[in-house]
This record gives C-alpha cells, sequence and structure tokens, in this order.
C-alpha cells in the first residue's frame, strides 16, 4: 500500500513538471512571434528590441503600471482558475469584472454619511456579489437545463456588457465631462497610490495573500479535495458520493466574486471611475494567466508577472515605435491562442 501511494505521487509530480514544461514552452512560443511581429513593424528594429526587453524598468510609470497589471491579473486569475479546478471554464469573465467596476463605483459615489472604513467594504462586497451571482446563473442553467457553462458563462456576459453600457450612457454618466462613465469616487475612497504617477495601489499587497488562501483552501480543506476531484476525475468524485452542484456552485461562486472584486480594485485603485470599456481583454488574459499557471494558485503570481511584462512592453514599443495600428491587442491573441493550443493538447494526452 505504501509503495502504491509512492507510485501515486511520484505520477503526479511527473506530471505536474510536464505540464509546467509545456506550458512554459507555450508562453516562450507566444512571446517570441510577439517579438517578431513587433520588429517587423517598428521603424527601429534594433532599438525596438532593447526598448521591449529593458523599457518597462527605465521609469516610475511603465514599472508601475507593469506590476499594477499584474495585479489584476493575479485577482482575475484567481477567478479563472477556481473554475477550471472545478471541471468548468468560465468564459463570463469580463462581463464579470465590469459588473464589480460598475457597482463598486455606484456605491462609491453616492452621498453616503458613513466612513472610508464601511463604504470601501461594502463597495467591494457589492462587487462580488455582482460577479458571483452572474457565475451562479450558469450554474443553475447547467443543474435544471443541464445547459454548458462555457457557453452560458460567455452568453450571460454578452448580454451584461450592453446594459452596463446603457447604464453608464445614461443615468450613471458623469455630466460633467465627455467622457463615457460613472462619477469620480472621491479622493478619500480611493486606494492609497504607489510609486506615482503610476496607477500602482496597495492593492499589490493583497494579491499575494489572495494566493495563499486559495492555495491553502484548495489543498488543505475537505471542500478543496472534493473540488479537485470533481475537476480531475468526476466518475471517481460521483461513485466517492460527492456532490456535483456544492462544488460546481463553490467554484463558480468564487470564481465570479473574484472577477469581481478585480474590477473593484481596478475602479478603487486605477480608473477611480467606471468608464465604458475598461474591462477589455482582462478577462481574457486573466483565463491565458491561469491556464499558464496550471491552475494553481501560487504559480499565478509568476505567470501574471510574465503577462504583464509583456503586454506593458509592447504597448511601450507601439508607442515609441508609433505603430500604427493595436499591437497589444494582437500580441494578446497570440499569447492566447499558444497557451489554448497547448491546454487543448495537454486535455487530450491526459
Amino acid at each position: 500500500m505504501t509503495n502504491f501511494i509512492k507510485s501515486i505521487k511520484n505520477l503526479k509530480d511527473k506530471i505536474i513538471k510536464t505540464n509546467i514544461k509545456t506550458s512554459a514552452a507555450a508562453v516562450s512560443a507566444g512571446i517570441i512571434i510577439s517579438i517578431a511581429f513587433l520588429l517587423l513593424f517598428s521603424k527601429n528594429p534594433a532599438r525596438a528590441a532593447i526598448d521591449f526587453v529593458t523599457g518597462t524598468a527605465t521609469s516610475r510609470y511603465y514599472l508601475g503600471s507593469f506590476l499594477n497589471t499584474a495585479v489584476l491579473l493575479i485577482v482575475a486569475g484567481l477567478g479563472a482558475s477556481i473554475a477550471v479546478k472545478g471541471g468548468n471554464l468560465n468564459l463570463g469573465g469580463e462581463g464579470q469584472i465590469y459588473a464589480g467596476g460598475f457597482f463598486a463605483a455606484i456605491i462609491l459615489t453616492l452621498p453616503l454619511p458613513s466612513s472610508a472604513a464601511i463604504i470601501i467594504p461594502a463597495a467591494v462586497s457589492a462587487a462580488c456579489a455582482a460577479g458571483a451571482f452572474q457565475a451562479v446563473l450558469s450554474a443553475l442553467l447547467r443543474k435544471f437545463k443541464k445547459a454548458n457553462v462555457l457557453l452560458t458563462s460567455f452568453l450571460i456576459s454578452a448580454a451584461v456588457i450592453p446594459c452596463i453600457d446603457s447604464l453608464i450612457a445614461g443615468k450613471f454618466r458623469d455630466k460633467t465631462g465627455n467622457l463615457l462613465a460613472t462619477q469620480f469616487i472621491p479622493e478619500n475612497l480611493r486606494f492609497a497610490q504607489l510609486l506615482k504617477p503610476s496607477p500602482l495601489n496597495i492593492s499589490i499587497f493583497a494579491a499575494p495573500l489572495l494566493c495563499l488562501i486559495f492555495h491553502y483552501f484548495i489543498y488543505r480543506t475537505d471542500a478543496g479535495r472534493r473540488l479537485r476531484i470533481w475537476g480531475i476525475a468526476p466518475e471517481f468524485a460521483r461513485y466517492c458520493g460527492y456532490s456535483e452542484e456544492k462544488s460546481m456552485f463553490l467554484s463558480l461562486a468564487a470564481s465570479g466574486a473574484m472577477h469581481g472584486l478585480a474590477g473593484a480594485i481596478a475602479v478603487c485603485g486605477t480608473y477611480f471611475t467606471c468608464h465604458s470599456g475598461f474591462y477589455t481583454g482582462m478577462g481574457w488574459n486573466a483565463l491565458s494567466c491561469a491556464l499558464i499557471a496550471q491552475s494553481e494558485p501560487l504559480l499565478l503570481i509568476p505567470a501574471s508577472l510574465i503577462l504583464s511584462w509583456l503586454y506593458t512592453s509592447s504597448g511601450r514599443v507601439a508607442l515609441m515605435q508609433e505603430i500604427q495600428f493595436d499591437i497589444s491587442s494582437l500580441i494578446q491573441g497570440i499569447i492566447l491562442f499558444c497557451i489554448s493550443f497547448n491546454y487543448v493538447a495537454r486535455s487530450r494526452r491526459t
């Protein structure tokens, strides 16, 4: 029996190492292709290559932007990871992020007499609830209509986004400017800034803590163990008598809540308002981060740093080299394609 357990552990370690190597290969391929595109369309390829590698660390603004983007990727990536751990793909991240940011902005701009110690937690809680509500709808459709979570999460998000757009353009639009956005939140309700004038804020201290909390939950609690088994071997979980509904609702609710929290962090620490389209790319980038990290909470930290560096550097090079089209979106698509190809291939091998 002891030898059997040891063999299972060795097999598990071997699979993890293999998956990490394949993920690293996929990311490397994406980075190489991205650099090739940057060099192809830049006016000075040699300068663009040097700027791509070192440019992010040359100023406080870009260094802070790089770290701030990593924080958002970590928090939203936790949302994508917990869903994958439970055996589902939550493709509604962008709508959940948008809803979280919107509700946080509305609450923070209400003329309430309460202190920041009460209003900010209330806004963050509302943001988490808004994201979780969307994800739970997918779970309900799965339970009662046998609908695929991957499809319903995407469709719900696609329906929520234009609804929020119309609210921002109408009743909740800030009348003092031309931006399609809600009112700017008061300064006393904003997250304290670090490395000014960059958008980096105190949420950078919360992101690693959230990774530790999720790691403990997944690997040190009974609920986390059952959730992992449902994601790895659903037939075995069913044979053991584990509740599929509990694991599904728990993982999707946590997934939506983390996406909503990412939206609240973006509003409270980066934009200070909920403007139309701030969520663009965040949900898909978070999913890419989760797939790179094999849905492991602690691996999200290096994965998010790599992706954040790539996106920040490519945006900076595109600006400095006067590239006429949105190279950042192209690179995001390249990275997501390479990672998705690797994920599908690994799933088929498994």
